[in-house]
């Protein structure tokens, strides 16, 4: 399925010899584009490229806030400037460019991206850089897609048609916009693309400098798609499946190749487009592995060989082992707050008429300074013979804790907590009824997170849960809602009967007054791991997790709603100015790729049913262009689309991107097949001119379309850029199908 170039006019006869002694026609190596029109494309590519500039730096400095994933992309950057080792799904690629651009700009990585909404000005991050990388990797994309059509041969208008699709896609432009993985996956797959089909056009001209150029080219472009995201093995298939069709051509007899020079064809496409790819695939793997020489938060997914190749990390320095009888601070991982408890009880009766136990209260507690109420001693469920010093306390023990400040037990119990009646209270209670009738309701069991880390619970780098023994809830806090003013607006700790939760996880964040060896730092002996080993680990672990992202998201949604754009994600809300950025596409424009997508099947049955009773409509010409070019551009749509329907992962809006851009040449590949003479003289009036383009009613649809797609554009654009505050009936006018705005009331 090699796509078929149709030629146009030709002017100069040059002839040289190729890398086999054959003799070539020295214009097959240029473009068949009539050489007084190349101004005219030139132009228009500038201007749409302008065009795609202007929709991505248009207010990239807002918000000066964490945008969405973000919060992922953005810490990976920090830890590669950190040297801090990480775990993540995809490989590294378009993580190391985002992390150069850290580095030019001087970004030292301590900021950690946590949270969405968190200030980038408030700590001095340069965002703005960060986002720009994006950027212009999504305005580059647009202008690839302009010559990808070019190099087919067609007009200038639908060359404009399939830049402007996505140059004014709201979707793509907030995508490429932030600090995210998509825009180096997209351009990746332009790439490959128009690298290509450069390539076919020097079919006859094989193993020439220009042939291996396109060739080697298309195969490092390929290894940028894989290199991002896993997901991109689907352009392999696309490119895959035309080398394939293109090698059962030349295996023809009637082509005159020996077996001889098949083979040497194949050896060049499997070296160029898997070989060298490959490696280039390892080597940023091998970039990645030699950056990241330090322990960090991706320590726990690895193996002990692993990990014993990491140096120590500033988690690492600071992690002490924790005794019994250790005086400690609990620190919740979500919201960074100390477990805390003070003489002050619970009311007697709740705002909503419930009765309470009116023990003592526990919350959890923001401060910068440790205070007396934050610290607890934590004790073994049963006291140890003889000397009860020294005994380390391992992840899975069943333990007490002990308040100091009002020297009471930690306790839950089968009483409802503040806000959260389906929840158990916390309390602590004095020392004789702990040790009395309610020492069972004092126990608790570490459930660690990372079950194949060292055993001994350490501060900082031990993740843990604190399920009750005699319930089995989970210790859980949460920022959401606060105590009422008897409670001083601190958050509330309860019982959490979903102990699987993430937001049930906590860690010891200090020991008071710790002193002797334990409070010394030790370096750890680093050791060494050949390369395929790591990496091999690694490809294994990124593969079993990706596969294990089955859980459900409020704003994942499944293929079949994709190409209509019939929901979208929730980026980030501003709830003062009742502001949001949703991930929605330029909708008419992903509708017009669908009512192509049904024109072109509707066309080939059409044109197989009659060839199939020998009536030949449509020219020998546009049937190469209807099967071999735009059949080419729609199996690539169909192999970055359909796979998404065999996935059980997670799926979101965002994975329909790479289809949408190949929708986008295809669906302006076959608008001008529409509005050209297609019918053989037996089928044509008179006045029809076989192959040629009727150009007015051409030209006026297109400003038809592209006037639509700007009113989209526009349209969607407070939602993309998240700048202007809409009123309720505003929100609403955008709740298009299945679309759920924020701020609707």
């Amino acid at each position: 399925m090699a796509p078929k170039v149709a030629s146009k006019k030709v002017t100069v006869k040059k002839v040289s010899v190729s890398a086999d002694g054959a003799k070539v026609d020295k214009n097959i190596l240029s473009s068949s584009i009539d050489p007084s029109m190349e101004k005219w494309y030139s132009v228009a590519n500038l201007a749409m490229t302008a065009i795609a500039f202007f929709a991505r730096f248009y207010y990239i400095w807002y918000p000066n806030e964490v945008v969405f994933d973000e919060v992922h992309f953005g810490k990976f950057a920090s830890y590669y400037l950190e040297r801090t080792y990480f775990f993540d799904l995809h490989p590294p690629f378009a993580k190391l460019l985002i992390a150069f651009v850290g580095w030019l700009v001087g970004f030292d990585g301590k900021f950690k991206f946590t949270d969405i909404g968190d200030s980038y000005i408030d700590n001095s991050v340069p965002y703005i850089p960060l986002r720009a990388l994006s950027a212009v990797l999504g305005t580059l994309t647009v202008p690839l897609m302009f010559l990808t059509l070019k190099e087919c041969n067609y007009s200038i208008w639908a060359c404009i048609v399939g830049s402007a699709i996505v140059a004014l896609d709201n979707a793509h432009v907030a995508e490429t916009r932030l600090i995210l993985l998509d825009s180096t996956l997209i351009i990746s797959i332009a790439a490959s693309m128009y690298c290509y089909i450069k390539f076919t056009k020097l079919r006859k001209a094989p193993f020439s400098v220009d042939w291996y150029k396109w060739l080697f080219l298309t195969g490092v472009s390929l290894s940028c798609v894989i290199s991002t995201k896993y997901v991109g093995v689907l352009t392999f298939f696309s490119i895959g499946v035309a080398v394939a069709v293109d090698l059962w051509q030349l295996l023809d007899h009637r082509t005159g190749l020996s077996i001889r020079q098949f083979f040497r064809h194949f050896i060049a496409r499997f070296i160029l487009l898997i070989v060298v790819p490959f490696f280039i695939y390892l080597g940023w793997f091998y970039i990645h592995f030699a950056i990241l020489t330090k322990s960090g938060p991706g320590d726990p997914f690895m193996s002990s060989e692993f990990q014993e190749t990491l140096g120590d990390s500033l988690l690492a320095r600071e992690a002490k082992e924790v005794n019994y009888h250790d005086i400690i601070t609990i620190k919740h991982k979500n919201t960074d707050c100390f477990l805390h408890s003070h003489s002050y009880r619970y009311p007697l009766r709740y705002e909503d008429g419930r009765i309470s136990s009116q023990g003592q209260q526990v919350t959890c507690i923001n401060a910068d300074i440790v205070n007396l109420g934050d610290q607890w001693e934590i004790l073994p469920a049963t006291p140890f013979k003889g000397d009860k010093l020294g005994h380390p306390v391992l992840q899975g023990d069943t333990f007490r804790l002990k308040h100091i400040e009002t020297e009471g037990y930690l306790l839950t119990h089968d009483v409802a907590s503040p806000l959260y009646p389906t929840n158990e209270e916390f309390t602590v209670v004095p020392i004789e009824e702990g040790d009395g009738p309610s020492f069972n309701d004092t126990l608790f069991k570490f459930d660690p997170v990372d079950k194949k880390s060292d055993t001994h619970l350490k501060t900082k780098s031990s993740i843990v849960k604190f399920l009750h023994v005699p319930t089995v809830v989970a210790m859980w806090t949460h920022n959401d809602v606060l105590l009422p003013e008897w409670a001083f607006n601190q958050q509330e700790v309860n019982g959490n009967k979903n102990i699987q939760e993430n937001e049930n996880n906590w860690f010891i964040d200090q020991i008071i007054g710790l002193t002797g060896p334990r409070a010394e730092f030790v370096p750890k002996p680093i050791k060494k791991l050949p390369f395929l080993r790591k990496w091999w680990e690694l490809q294994f672990l990124m593969f079993e997790h990706n596969n294990n992202l089955s859980s459900e998201h409020p704003f994942a949604s499944q293929p079949g709603e994709w190409p209509l754009c019939m929901s979208g994600v929730s980026f980030w809300t501003n709830n003062d100015l009742r502001r949001q950025i949703f991930f929605i596409g330029n909708i008419p424009g992903w509708w017009f790729e669908c009512v192509m997508m049904v024109a072109f099947v509707a066309i080939v049955a059409f044109d197989q049913l009659t060839v199939h009773r020998d009536v030949h409509i449509l020219t020998e010409k546009s049937r190469a262009r209807l099967y071999k070019n735009i059949g080419f551009f729609f199996v690539a749509w169909i192999l970055h689309y359909f796979p998404f329907f065999l996935m059980s992962r997670q799926k979101f809006l965002h994975h329909y991107l790479p289809a949408h851009l190949l929708a986008a040449l295809f669906a302006a590949a076959l608008l001008e097949f529409l509005f050209t003479n297609n019918r053989t003289k037996e089928w044509a009036t008179p006045s029809e001119n076989p192959n040629s383009l009727n150009t007015l009613p051409f030209v006026s649809f297109v400003a038809l379309l592209l006037a639509v797609l700007v009113s989209g554009f526009i349209f969607f654009a407070p939602l993309t850029y998240g700048n202007v505050s809409l009123t309720v009936p505003e929100v609403l006018s955008r709740q298009w199908m299945s679309i759920k705005l924020h701020f609707s009331k």
